[in-house]
């Protein structure tokens, strides 16, 4: 094959309805600091996905450390181990501790049971990723959460769009975060948002978001998580497109579930309780590492670059609090994450998955 093919391609809009969009930023000259683009494209998020108050910020990374710094937490917080370094990296960057809690082998998504015998008192927040953008024990960990009295966060980074039970999956626990950057389902380039049904807090993280100040008034220590104008525009160009974007993601997992569904390979069990999914990433889960390798090399070799969602898990790192978890460990080795975005062909799904089919069949025949 002569071009290459990503496990992520980024959509782009026409570029002429981007440069319409812009086209005030030309006549107004005002680039950022919660200009009309940005106020815009809050306004629109709160309608499309349904929730009361949505604080845009420059990336997803910051709308973790943000939500750990409004809610004041201090000591250790809770979290999993299979999801992107930067679950971790917030928490630690806001002088936190993480907790690794193993996952459960079949979402994915954090281990309850785990959970209750890793727990202690200094534990001040649970952070769950809902991996893949699929949806973790909500109802358990709202109530885990509310009995032992501390914060519960989402890492929704993946979950744009996604719905539990009809609602918008970004409404439970105290606050849900988003990533906006360019690999994701919907993006600003670079950027994120945290949502939240706490006027308070939503009002609390506008401030923060803005080095603590307004105007001449100062509240309390923040940072510059801004997003620009030019980064507000490509959203609301983007969102435009979200249910097309969508429906060819759900083809082309539908082409991928067919074409694999006599492997030796399994994929992550969605919660029965999601009513509307994104089709995020295509994960797929083999019998061993060397499986996962072999398909790996055999892929790039074709100039195919799936990738390796989520490898290592973060409890290996040494540099964060290193414990056991086996599920974890187990599952990180054996997932890859192939191909998904809105213009891959059925020739190229048909290419992938008989390389796929062809490495697996060998090597069995030869073992």
């Amino acid at each position: 094959m002569d071009d290459r093919i990503n496990v992520t391609k980024s959509f782009l809009p026409p570029i002429e309805e981007f440069m319409q969009e812009i086209q005030q930023i030309w006549n107004t000259h005002h680039l950022t600091n919660e200009g009309p683009i940005l106020k815009k494209l809050e306004e629109k998020l709160c309608a499309f996905l349904d929730v009361p108050y949505v604080c845009i910020v420059s990336n997803g990374s910051l709308a973790l450390q943000l939500a750990i710094r409004a809610m004041n937490l201090s000591g250790k917080i809770a979290t999993t181990p299979f999801t992107y370094v930067a679950t971790a990296n917030a928490i630690m960057w806001e002088h936190c501790t993480p907790v690794f809690i193993d996952i459960n082998p079949e979402t994915l998504a954090m281990d309850l049971n785990d959970l209750k015998q890793k727990y202690t008192d200094d534990i001040s927040a649970i952070l769950p990723t809902h991996v893949y953008g699929n949806a973790c024990d909500i109802e358990a960990l709202n109530a885990f959460a509310k009995e032992k009295n501390c914060k519960l966060i989402y890492d929704g980074a993946h979950t744009f769009n996604v719905k539990y039970k009809g609602k918008a999956i970004q409404l439970f626990g105290d606050a849900t975060t988003l990533s906006f950057h360019a690999t994701k389902v919907f993006h600003t380039v670079e950027g994120g948002a945290i949502i939240t049904q706490s006027k308070e807090l939503y009002e609390k993280l506008q401030i923060m978001k803005r080095h603590g100040h307004q105007r001449d008034d100062y509240y309390f220590i923040g940072t510059n998580a801004k997003m620009s104008e030019l980064h507000a525009a490509m959203g609301i160009c983007n969102l435009k497109y979200i249910d097309n974007i969508i429906a060819i993601r759900k083809q082309i997992t539908q082409s991928y579930d067919s074409a694999l569904s006599d492997l030796p390979i399994r994929r992550p069990k969605l919660n029965p309780n999601i009513s509307q999914y994104n089709y995020a990433y295509y994960p797929i889960m083999f019998e061993s590492e060397q499986d996962c390798i072999r398909v790996f090399n055999a892929l790039q070799k074709e100039n195919i670059f799936p990738r390796r969602y989520f490898y290592p898990s973060l409890n290996t790192i040494p540099y964060f609090n290193v414990n056991h978890c086996p599920v974890s460990e187990s599952v990180s080795r054996k997932v890859l994450c192939l191909p998904l975005h809105f213009n891959i062909s059925s020739n190229i799904i048909q290419i992938i998955t008989s390389i796929i089919k062809k490495t697996v069949n060998d090597y069995k025949l030869f073992k």
